[in-house]
């Protein structure tokens, strides 16, 4: 072969590797190479089904191929015991850290926590003991807790203790395991007649509470709706957020596709010491393997902030 024929040949080869990776079997791959981030971005299941496939296991191996250090998955303590112990076993041969789970039912149009029924309380309570035993199966640290509609019927001052009153006694449940609930304000677009919508609000609750099992999940897809002003509210109730979830608005679905400028506010919770969880509790915007690529590349993007 002419040297000058070999070399052309040589680099096209060389361009094509460069942009699609080798499998492990050494046959060219169209997933991306592995990524170092620099923040703990947790996916969830079915996130990336279609480059991964349907069984958990795989897919949990494929986020840790790409570069992903934690995994969030809200329905954990509706998994099989033998399901949880092998994600379980999975994630800590991989590295992956568990983030929040689900710790208990939802009354997204009834009051709950808020009603300061005692049925409800004690249903709330019985939630977070079996929530302990799948968090120690699962090596989890945090589980979300949302406090349920609003009691039209009391105000809200009434409410509001009525939630501190039960928020505190789960704390006494958890605090033993050194295992934290993180409450979770919603907005009011998605999910109208909810109790708890602001991050004050639940700043202000934590406080009342005064316990390290009781935090804030700072949700920046829902707090940019309902009430926007993200990274100087992030900055008033620091001490008291324990674990962040993303997702772009309008949309809800990854970083780059909507209004938040992600670069910004991940430089800005990188730069505060934050070492958690940054949930990707989002969908993805475009389908199939292509939309999976598309998550990935954007959170490079947004990533690049130093």
């Amino acid at each position: 072969m002419k040297r000058r024929s070999f070399i052309t040949k040589s680099a096209c080869a060389a361009s094509t590797l460069s942009l699609t990776g080798f499998s492990a079997l050494g046959s060219i791959s169209k997933t991306p190479l592995k990524h170092s981030f620099h923040l703990k971005y947790a996916p969830h299941l079915g996130m990336f089904k279609h480059s991964a496939g349907e069984d958990p296991i795989a897919q949990l191996n494929f986020i840790a191929d790409q570069g992903f250090t934690a995994f969030e998955d809200n329905g954990m303590m509706e998994r099989s015991v033998t399901l949880q112990e092998e994600m379980a076993k999975t994630m800590a041969a991989r590295s992956i850290e568990m983030g929040v789970f689900v710790a208990h039912k939802i009354y997204w149009t009834e009051p709950n926590l808020a009603s300061g029924e005692t049925e409800k309380r004690e249903e709330f309570l019985d939630y977070i003991k079996k929530a302990i035993s799948v968090a120690k199966r699962v090596n989890a640290k945090w589980m979300t807790v949302v406090p349920g509609h609003l009691d039209l019927g009391l105000s809200m001052g009434y409410q509001t203790a009525h939630v501190i009153e039960s928020l505190k006694q789960a704390s006494a449940l958890l605090e033993p395991h050194n295992l934290t609930m993180v409450l979770e304000p919603l907005n009011f677009r998605n999910h109208p007649g909810l109790f708890l919508t602001g991050s004050s609000q639940a700043y202000e609750i934590c406080k009342a509470v005064n316990s390290p099992s009781c935090k804030i999940l700072f949700d920046i897809y829902h707090q940019q709706i309902q009430e926007g002003n993200l990274i100087p509210n992030i900055e008033a109730c620091w001490d008291e957020i324990a674990y962040f979830q993303i997702g772009d608005n309008p949309g809800r679905n990854e970083p780059t596709t909507g209004e938040i400028n992600y670069k910004n506010v991940f430089k800005f919770i990188h730069a505060k010491g934050y070492n958690g969880v940054m949930g990707m509790e989002h969908g993805n915007s475009r389908p199939d393997q292509e939309g999976e690529l598309a998550v990935i590349n954007a959170y490079k993007t947004v990533d690049a902030f130093i």
